[in-house]
């Protein structure tokens, strides 16, 4: 005799990356683009294009990756890791006051400092879009009863998508508690060295050959 099939479980919000798709895919026409700008200014550019063309592209890659590709948001049980254009900081969830999204996604640490989730851009179309989905559910049953054609519609699209991830992740900072002495030694702000130099080292090119030609 065969055992009944276990329920499927609902995925735990920790252990997930959180991403832009709009925003890498963005990213990538635009590298795209600038490549193929900067391919045909070095290849059949005339005076000084050919030395401009180089380290406009030395500038503008790295900016272009730490605005579009660079940003996520890095989630398990014990912390979160925000990797922002420029910083990557990580916070224990007890470091984790609150979680919220207004016209942007922030994460409020403990001590009061806020930090952009880059990585969770609000769309105030989607949050539109739900708004309105959720009106209908509720003209379903205008005394906040559950229709049948309430619990067919999947309760995630009347929620936009970045509000959701925020809940969730407001959730898990609120199961951890509050802060630690242990959890504060943990806290870590680190600049994004990799993407700030070669930008600076292109700007400066950008300047001597723009200054020199």
């Amino acid at each position: 005799m065969t055992s009944p099939t276990p329920p499927a479980k609902t995925p735990s919000p920790a252990g997930r990356t959180h991403r832009s798709v709009a925003g890498a895919v963005c990213g990538v026409l635009l590298l795209l683009l600038i490549g193929w700008m900067a391919g045909d200014a070095m290849i059949r550019g005339e005076g000084r294009t050919p030395w401009l063309a180089p380290a406009a592209l030395l500038l503008l890659v790295p900016l272009v990756v730490a605005f579009t590709l660079r940003p996520a948001v890095f989630v398990d049980d014990e912390r979160i890791r925000v990797r922002n254009p420029f910083r990557t900081i990580q916070l224990p969830w007890t470091e984790v006051a609150d979680v919220r999204a207004a016209y942007s996604s922030e994460l409020i640490a403990q001590d009061g400092v806020k930090y952009q989730l880059w990585a969770i851009p609000v769309s105030l179309r989607a949050r539109k879009r739900a708004a309105r989905s959720a009106a209908r559910a509720a003209h379903d049953d205008p005394y906040g009863r559950t229709s049948v054609s309430a619990d067919v519609r999947d309760a995630a699209a009347r929620t936009a998508s970045a509000d959701q991830t925020v809940r969730d992740l407001r959730d898990l900072a609120e199961a951890a508690g509050g802060s630690t002495a242990e959890g504060k030694a943990a806290v870590s702000v680190r600049w994004a060295y990799e993407v700030i130099a070669p930008a600076a080292a292109g700007a400066v090119l950008l300047a001597v050959v723009w200054a020199l030609g």
